[in-house]
């Protein structure tokens, strides 16, 4: 953070660490004022919101890390998905960019969970998600999450948010209520058992829909049920789809439970494919930004730090979005990088390469006209180099634009360089 911002000669390092280990800011605040910001900037006035939730392990060792244990690991590898460290849920709205063929996740929230406490991953994200729904009044939200997501918890979200999760193979499904009858006595809450998937599969008409999931246009077979879980949703109408693959004789591949009684079934497949752009973001989070590497040991820096890099992965992709983009990207970056022929889209890589550069740009400004120094072209070589995805990988004579907001333009190749700049260093601001 300091060197980013420059500030490396003038601050001590521990005022990064104060700031989240003592400051005084609510990570949560700023995450919806960061959704606020990305629904304005990405999104149409009426558009409706997509809202993906999962929980993450990030890796920690030591005895005296605030919420480190060993739990489930998604994204282990091995025969033991398992590995100690901090558990984050995480609620991310999920937008199309008109430069990327694939969704994409931004969090916006996320909040530590502990295990063998009293609130359970369910319980953190149905807490966040009505804040998110009270922040976003009057928009409706679309929920998206995989089997872990359902309960008692889930049942009372505001009347705005629908919730499309995967359903488990061992639920127990109920036809809805039978009507009055005017006969004295409770009245029946649950209709008859209709058992589990696989039964309602075994006796389910399918039909055949074309499905865009995945970047691929797909023949599917799907079946609808409408019913009750009573297990998790108690009396709350819900809409069973059962998706059958191209090939598949019998039984189902993919069975879906929602409360959105209106989206047709095939928008329900795709709403629910958009949920794998969270695994995209968490793990391009920590192989590309670091997420989760902090030596943090406190509860209010472990509670802060992660959730403040995963909102500066927002940043990131909402600025080269609004600023950073530019149609050749893709190209240049496989005129860089010839093994990537069917590079087409540009990736987090390319995004964070681009915002360094002009980052690094900015630190060097016109001020007179003249050739520079042999000392400032180095060091501006070597900032840019360390920027690049492969240092070196520059193309000798091409200009480069290094965003649409800086003034200046610089020009590197070994033996030219004709942009006049003077090194400002923080002291100087």
């Amino acid at each position: 953070m300091l060197t980013g911002a420059g500030l490396t000669r003038a601050w001590s390092h521990d005022r990064a660490h104060a700031f989240f280990s003592r400051a005084v800011w609510n990570p949560e605040t700023l995450g919806i004022s960061l959704s606020h910001l990305v629904v304005r900037a990405l999104l149409p006035e009426t558009a409706v919101l997509t809202v993906a939730v999962d929980d993450t392990l990030f890796k920690r060792r030591g005895k005296k890390v605030f919420g480190a244990a060993w739990q489930h690991d998604g994204a282990a590898t091995g025969s033991r998905p398992i590995g100690r460290g901090t558990c984050f849920v995480v609620v991310g709205l999920v937008v199309e960019l008109p430069f990327l063929a694939r969704p994409v996740c931004l969090p916006v929230m996320a909040r530590l969970w502990r295990p063998k406490q009293e609130q359970s991953k369910v319980d953190l994200a149905a807490s966040m998600l009505r804040f998110l729904a009270a922040c976003h009044h009057g928009r409706r939200i679309h929920v998206v999450a995989d089997d872990v997501y359902h309960g008692p918890a889930l049942r009372n979200l505001p009347a705005t948010c629908t919730l499309t999760t995967r359903l488990p193979a061992s639920a127990v499904l109920y036809d809805l209520a039978p009507p009055r009858t005017g006969k004295r006595g409770r009245l029946a809450l649950k209709g008859e058992r209709l058992g589990t998937p696989k039964d309602l599969a075994a006796t389910a008409a399918f039909a055949s829909f074309q499905v865009k999931r995945y970047q691929r246009t797909e023949t599917v077979h799907l079946a609808e049920v409408t019913c009750l879980w009573y297990g998790s949703f108690h009396t709350r109408t819900v809409r069973v789809i059962l998706l059958r693959d191209q090939g598949t004789a019998s039984g189902y591949d993919l069975a879906l439970v929602t409360t959105d009684l209106t989206t047709p079934p095939t928008g329900l497949v795709i709403r629910y494919a958009w949920r794998w752009s969270i695994e995209v973001t968490f793990a391009e989070a920590r192989d590309l930004l670091g997420i989760g590497q902090a030596r943090t040991r406190t509860r209010a820096a472990v509670e802060r730090t992660a959730p403040f890099a995963l909102y500066c992965y927002t940043i990131t992709v909402v600025w080269y979005a609004l600023y950073g983009h530019h149609p050749s990207d893709a190209a240049d970056r496989r005129e860089q990088a010839p093994w990537y022929a069917t590079k087409t889209d540009p990736s987090l890589s390319d995004m964070i390469t681009k915002l360094r550069r002009v980052i690094i740009a900015a630190r060097f400004l016109p001020v007179h006209p003249g050739r520079p120094a042999d000392a400032e072209i180095r060091t501006v070589q070597k900032a840019w180099a360390a920027a690049s995805p492969r240092p070196g990988s520059l193309t000798r004579s091409q200009d480069i634009t290094i965003s649409q907001n800086v003034e200046s333009r610089v020009f590197l190749a070994e033996s030219r360089y004709t942009a006049p700049i003077s090194y400002h260093s923080p002291s100087r601001r």
